[in-house]
């Protein structure tokens, strides 16, 4: 059976496909090497051209196949074509139908001074401090930069695929950048797909737990699939809000057979009472890889409101313990690498230092941003952030991304289940600027999860995600969510109503 990928990819000179840039609005896949199937989830739809809309056309397999297959499942099969051309050629929409409230007369001491050394994620908060998005959702946005897992997909050096795995680690944070809002807890069972053709990636996730709360989460593209859980810790310090985002997280890299594993860092959000808010990460990231003695360590600097190592991360890329590559920049703005010998001689070099610190003082004076960018010798650019939308501050700090997640799909009562966050309508609500409704909803939401939760308790029943179920990980040994392929598959059979 021959594989038809962008008109004749294989016969394509080898310069043709390694030279060729994965720029946004295009499928980001090398299809020489992997055919892309249908995000949609049909086996018999690949990617077989561009499609001059800046995503690509899907094409079907057909032959024995199509004969084996039962009437019904040839009329799904159509389905998933019929939703493939939908979400193809679906214009996301550009901003929020609502400009988000104004948080300027809220007293939100009265509601935070009965939390302090609480737990927030387990306290039931007013709808004033949300943002439109459940957390699913939000979890979604670590795919707005899967073009750095295609570029590490195109390296064949271990220590450059290294390098993009660890770019792709900071620019899924970059997102926390001034929002301050925090995500609606997702309902027990709630579920979010995130379909984009245009960028080459199908994420789904679930909440499958509720005590302690966690999300798990699978994404996959051209070649790798990404995956991980997160257990959401929320204190209140009086000053400060802590978020300690638990789990791990997992990229493999098929072609290679690698899988990359690291968890993230503490948010610390600073003058939630008083003062203007600024945040900042603690701590380490380790990234490790199953194959070879690779491994990278990223630093985080504490900071001040004052100093210069705000938003400064540092690293280093190891070949068994010995340093192969210097990472620095900002989590905000962008990284960079550059040979460790370069690193270390400008690190020893103050009039090199003093010479960038001019040149930052004027970033920071035009944009209060210092980019950490020591453009030296050979250095390179992994990545650099996506510019937020110029009234971004008037949708919640909202990226592109963020602001299509909820985004209203044509025909989407089609296909989605009922347990997906689109469905919410405190969300719905909140979006529309309609924040009486929504704390209304919110309130009924949740009511209606402890109900259940009743009702399971005198039924002597317990809540089995559909999804993803925990197993024992050979690698790790630990106890991990794995998914387990099924969704794709579209059988809403017996799916909860949350909403």
């Amino acid at each position: 059976m021959s594989l038809c990928c962008w008109h004749n990819a294989r016969s394509m000179p080898s310069s043709s496909v390694d030279d060729a840039r994965f720029e946004p609005g295009r499928l980001r896949v090398l299809a020489d090497t992997y055919p892309l199937r249908d995000p949609l989830g049909d086996p018999d739809v690949i990617a077989v051209g561009p499609s001059g809309r800046g995503g690509v056309s899907w094409g079907s397999i057909r032959g024995v196949r199509d004969r084996d297959k039962s009437p019904s499942t040839r009329r799904m099969s159509a389905l998933h074509r019929k939703k493939s051309q939908i979400s193809d050629t679906h214009q996301y929409r550009q901003k929020l139908p609502a400009v988000m409230f104004s948080r300027a007369e809220i007293s939100f001491w009265t509601i935070l001074k009965q939390c302090i050394g609480k737990e927030l994620s387990k306290i039931t908060m007013p709808v004033v401090f949300n943002e439109p998005i459940s957390l699913i959702q939000r979890l979604a946005e670590y795919m707005e930069y899967s073009f750095l897992i295609d570029k590490a997909l195109r390296c064949h050096n271990p220590v450059d695929r290294m390098e993009m795995v660890c770019a792709f680690v900071i620019a899924a944070l970059s997102s926390n950048y001034k929002r301050i809002g925090k995500p609606f807890n997702p309902v027990l069972g709630e579920t979010f797909e995130f379909v984009r053709q245009d960028l080459g990636f199908r994420f789904v996730g679930e909440q499958v737990s509720h005590h302690p709360p966690i999300t798990a989460f699978h994404a996959t593209g051209g070649g790798y699939s990404f995956q991980g859980s997160i257990q959401p810790k929320l204190s209140f310090w009086g000053k400060t809000v802590e978020i300690c985002p638990r789990g791990l997280i997992r990229l493999e890299l098929h072609k290679f057979k690698e899988t990359y594993t690291w968890q993230n860092v503490d948010l610390i959000v600073h003058n939630v009472i008083l003062g203007k808010l600024w945040m900042e990460y603690r701590g380490n990231i380790q990234v490790s890889v199953n194959r070879g003695t690779h491994s990278a360590t990223l630093t985080f600097k504490p900071a001040g409101w004052l100093t210069k190592e705000q938003h400064h991360v540092e690293g280093f890329v190891y070949e068994g313990s010995v340093k192969k590559r210097a990472l620095y920049g900002s989590w905000v703005l962008g990284m960079y690498s550059c040979g460790v010998s370069t690193y270390d001689r400008f690190l020893a070099d103050s009039e090199a230092k003093a010479r960038h610190a001019a040149k930052e003082k004027i970033n920071v004076e035009k944009t209060s941003l210092a980019t950490f960018n020591y453009d030296l010798a050979q250095q390179r650019t992994l990545w650099t952030v996506n510019e937020r939308p110029a009234d971004s501050a008037q949708y919640y700090e909202f990226s592109r991304l963020a602001v299509s997640l909820n985004d209203k799909l044509p025909n989407m009562e089609m296909y989605l289940p009922p347990t997906d966050s689109r469905w919410r309508p405190d969300i719905r609500a909140m979006e529309e600027g309609l924040l009486d409704q929504a704390s209304a909803q919110k309130e009924r939401i949740e009511e209606k999860q402890r109900a259940a939760r009743r009702d399971d308790k005198c039924r002597n029943r317990s809540f089995t995600p559909r999804w993803f179920s925990l197993k024992k990980n050979p690698d790790s040994r630990k106890d991990e969510w794995e998914y387990g392929h099924q969704y794709w598959d579209r059988d809403w059979t017996n799916c909860p109503s949350l909403f």
